[in-house]
């Protein structure tokens, strides 16, 4: 109810960087698998944009926990018809990899991915997200929000929770393709570069206001 109330008074500002899409959303309904990436702080209107995409065909899915405490999780994205993948990246890292993989390769499915989560360290950018865009050959896709008016909670990534009836701009930045072969240094420079993509589609987002 919290999330829809959120999403229902808060108002969208025209999304800039959309056109990074095109190559992935067909006219038609046909879609082409990407990673769209944000911060762990910024789930709240990440989700939102993702469900935003998945009615123009977007095949959306999320990473939840095997645990019986991620079944509440799948639950709640079954009723806004989003995937849920079962897995854990701490717990079972290679399980949840093959589970991705897998998801992506033979279903098509988008899997939204908070690349510093689940506990941080806060934006910084993790190697797996590039592994699973290598063995896939999927890009990724730099997403984030702002809100004029915001709470942040005192959790690790101090998460943000836009007020009611706030304005919000949602930016998204240019593919980060990552090649098949690549050494040690290049796949870590890609890392980086990831991650201050998603530094610069936050910075970039904030300041619109």
């Amino acid at each position: 109810m919290v999330v829809r109330v959120l999403w229902t008074t808060c108002r969208i500002e025209p999304i800039a960087g959309e056109e990074h899409l095109a190559s992935f959303i067909g006219e038609s309904g046909n879609t082409k698998a990407f990673i769209p990436c944000f911060w762990h702080e910024l789930l709240a209107f990440g989700v939102y944009y993702l469900w935003r995409l998945q009615k123009r065909g977007v095949n959306i899915g999320f990473l939840v926990s095997p645990s019986a405490d991620g079944e509440l999780g799948a639950r709640l994205l079954d009723s806004y018809g989003i995937r849920a993948i079962r897995g854990s990246a701490t717990r079972t890292g290679a399980q949840a990899l093959h589970a991705l993989y897998t998801a992506i390769k033979k279903e098509g499915v988008c899997p939204a991915n908070s690349p510093d989560g689940p506990k941080g360290p806060v934006r910084e950018f993790k190697a797996g997200t590039v592994l699973l865009s290598q063995l896939t050959q999927t890009p990724i896709v730099p997403l984030a929000y702002a809100a004029d008016r915001a709470w942040r909670l005192k959790s690790w990534d101090r998460f943000v929770i836009p007020k009611p009836f706030s304005r919000i701009r949602i930016v998204v930045g240019q593919p980060i393709y990552v090649e098949k072969k690549l050494s040690k240094d290049a796949l870590e420079a890609v890392r980086q570069q990831a991650e201050h993509a998603l530094n610069e589609a936050l910075r970039s987002a904030q300041e619109y206001f």
